[in-house]
């Protein structure tokens, strides 16, 4: 399967091809069809060769296409690179993918007061951009250079543009927050309209991707190649020669990656991007677009090991990521924007794991994440298409005797998310925290907090959701559970999420931590290196023991404050008042954004609009180099008498001049 792995590409893009084609003529069962066995069939190709990887002890394997291009020195193959790091995550993108499509075959479909379903009016174009996504994440994974990375890189963003805006027809709605239960919302103006979310998500990761192409560039001006093989042999070399160039690298691809990934100050995309199908913002925080930059980032570790000041620089910008979203998350009333914050503080975790040099630990919690994220968004899905798409928490309340499908499994990827112990993200959480510990106790303090803030915002949503009466009879009478494709895709995910943590147990607990042994022949170890600290045994359960009490006294104080003494989050918000409106105006980093950066581009945008191209341009370029050649043409035209004696009388006069000039001059 290894030299066929360019198929997981091509599958996907041909469900795109078919979709978009011939999609309107199939009709609905055709391509709830198509799409989805187009992803499952790429995995299965995945499957085989991570089995065939896994036979080869992980050695690398590249298949080469053709060859795309050769300017001088720089060639350029179409070459896929298979090796454990990009099979993982081919796994990942086309597993979990696989899930949403099927998962979307159902939510995209409606069904009115009489039970008579009607699929939405795009239905095959939504498809087509869903298989269009997966593709273009494949290409971003497999590359086998920069190059290839770097299209797959903007072929993510472009998806990620036409799938949030997908209903660009619908206009803005208003939105309020409210905190731990203050008894008069804070406005924040109104959520932007998909077609706007899509372009501030845009344009935002323009921004960040100016960084990773100048980075690109630098790699070939410093290396004369951008394979990674080429790349990483000469890096130690490079080095040593020049001990500037490497943290430029490094530093101008994670700002990239601050795009991408949604780490400060680049993050303010993401939660807007809500605005689009629940299927997309599963898709986009679970397994592919955010994912990109802490992949990035993995397969470039040569790079970063040898930066040390911008991996410490990466790890602490994660971290603080991690913090200012996961306070945000706690006054969040939108179902789908806790999620989202808590998808930019996860984010976080994984770039500070990173950026410590825990390569694998980033790289287990980006897959026991997509397994519990995943499953979060379908499940507040799940909870918006039985509600009429109604998603403020406050409008909720009792749902777990009417949906036990839904909250049990969103229970469930709470648990995981909370890092309640034994689930997968509280495995894949703590060797983040104690890879951190080793590194900076400080920032192993600012994770522990977050960790707990994870834990309360998480069961703050669920509590006030699930649990209590009805806050909204009508929702509460219509509400139902889902079908069978929207409970298998569920189901199937929160099997994942308690699971997953197999897949990282802790060495000093006396397992086998298969990522870390997975992973090993592509992470770099520095040349004459001193033999890594490690922590001390008793420390270790110290920092295990810390994580679960940390959880388990997060989801206690929820409990507390939303399903025993719901007066007390009240008094909070009310004494705390300027805190709140802090947080729930997501620290005015928007209001700022709009300030310093937007409103200052639209009016040099209107004055360059007005000045330069009307005024200059057309008035005096255009226009009035038009009006002068016509008005001159009209004076010439005056000469234009036709009479004879004129023009011989005219004649005779130049003659004169001529003569004059020649013979007396």
């Amino acid at each position: 399967m290894t030299q066929l792995i360019w198929l997981t590409i091509a599958l996907p893009i041909l469900g795109m091809l078919v979709n978009g084609i011939l999609g309107r003529r199939l009709g609905r069962g055709i391509v709830s069809i198509v799409a989805p066995l187009m992803v499952l069939l790429a995995f299965g190709v995945g499957l085989g060769a991570f089995f065939e990887t896994w036979a080869r002890h992980g050695e690398p394997v590249t298949v080469t296409l053709w060859q795309w291009a050769t300017i001088g020195d720089l060639s350029i193959p179409v070459s896929l690179l298979v090796d454990p790091l990009s099979v993982t995550m081919v796994l990942v993108v086309t597993g979990v993918g696989f899930l949403i499509h099927v998962y979307a075959t159902e939510y995209m479909v409606h069904r009115d007061d009489h039970g008579h379903a009607h699929a939405d009016r795009d239905y095959p174009r939504f498809f087509t951009f869903l298989n269009l996504f997966i593709a273009s994440m494949l290409i971003l994974v497999l590359g086998d250079n920069y190059l290839m990375m770097f299209v797959g890189w903007e072929l993510v963003g472009a998806s990620s543009y036409l799938l949030i805006g997908y209903w660009f027809d619908r206009t803005d709605e208003p939105q309020e927050a409210i905190s731990l239960g203050a008894q008069r919302p804070v406005p924040l103006g109104s959520l932007l309209s998909p077609a706007a979310s899509g372009m501030k998500a845009f344009v935002v990761n323009r921004i960040g991707d100016v960084g990773f192409a100048l980075g690109v560039f630098l790699i070939w001006t410093t290396f004369g190649t951008l394979q990674f093989a080429g790349v990483f042999e000469q890096a130690v070399e490079v080095a040593e020669q020049n001990a500037t160039v490497i943290p430029w690298i490094c530093a101008l691809l994670f700002v990239g990656a601050m795009g991408k990934s949604a780490q400060l100050p680049l993050y303010v995309w993401l939660p807007d991007a809500m605005a689009g199908p629940t299927p997309v913002s599963a898709l986009i925080h679970a397994a592919t677009m955010v994912t990109a930059g802490v992949y990035m980032i993995v397969r470039s570790n040569v790079l970063y090991s040898l930066a040390p000041g911008v991996a410490l620089g990466v790890a602490t910008i994660g971290m603080l990521t991690a913090f200012m979203a996961a306070t945000i998350a706690l006054v969040q009333v939108d179902l789908k924007r806790v999620l989202a914050y808590s998808t930019v503080s996860q984010l976080g975790y994984m770039f500070a794991a990173v950026g410590v040099g825990a390569y694998a630990s980033g790289m287990f919690h980006l897959v026991t994440h997509a397994f519990f994220k995943a499953l979060l968004f379908l499940a507040a899905g799940s909870v918006m298409h039985a509600l009429h798409d109604v998603i403020d928490i406050r409008r909720m309340g009792g749902l777990k005797d009417k949906m036990k499908v839904t909250f049990t499994t969103f229970f469930i990827g709470g648990l995981a998310l909370a890092g309640f112990p034994l689930m997968s993200g509280f495995f894949s959480k703590d060797e983040i925290l104690a890879k951190v510990f080793e590194a900076s106790p400080l920032l192993w303090l600012l994770g522990i907090v977050t960790a707990g803030l994870t834990a309360f915002y998480t069961f703050r949503a669920i509590f006030i959701a699930f649990f209590g009466r009805p806050r909204d009879h009508h929702l509460y009478d219509h509400a139902h559970e889902s079908g069978l494709p929207i409970s298998f895709a569920l189901s199937v995910l929160a099997v994942l999420s308690i699971l997953g943590g197999l897949l990282g147990l802790p060495v000093f607990l006396g397992f086998t931590n298969f990522m870390e042994e997975w992973l090993h022949p592509v992470i770099f170890e520095l040349p004459h290196a001193e033999e890594a600290h490690h922590l001390a045994l008793s420390t270790e359960y110290a920092l295990l023991l810390t994580s679960a009490v940390v959880a388990v006294g997060g989801i206690a104080v929820a409990y507390v404050f939303y399903v025993a003494r719901p007066a007390i989050p009240q008094n909070i918000a009310a004494r705390f008042r300027p805190l709140f409106a802090m947080l729930a105006n997501k620290y005015w980093v928007d209001e700022l954004y709009n300030a310093i950066l937007v409103k200052p581009g639209e009016l040099l945008a209107k004055g360059l609009a007005v000045g330069v191209d009307k005024l200059l341009i057309d008035n005096v370029l255009v226009d009035g180099s038009a009006r002068v050649v016509g008005r001159l043409g009209r004076a010439l035209s005056g000469l234009q008498t036709g009479y004879v004696g004129t023009y011989a009388a005219a004649t005779f006069i130049g003659v004169v001049v001529l003569v004059s000039y020649f013979f007396l001059g």
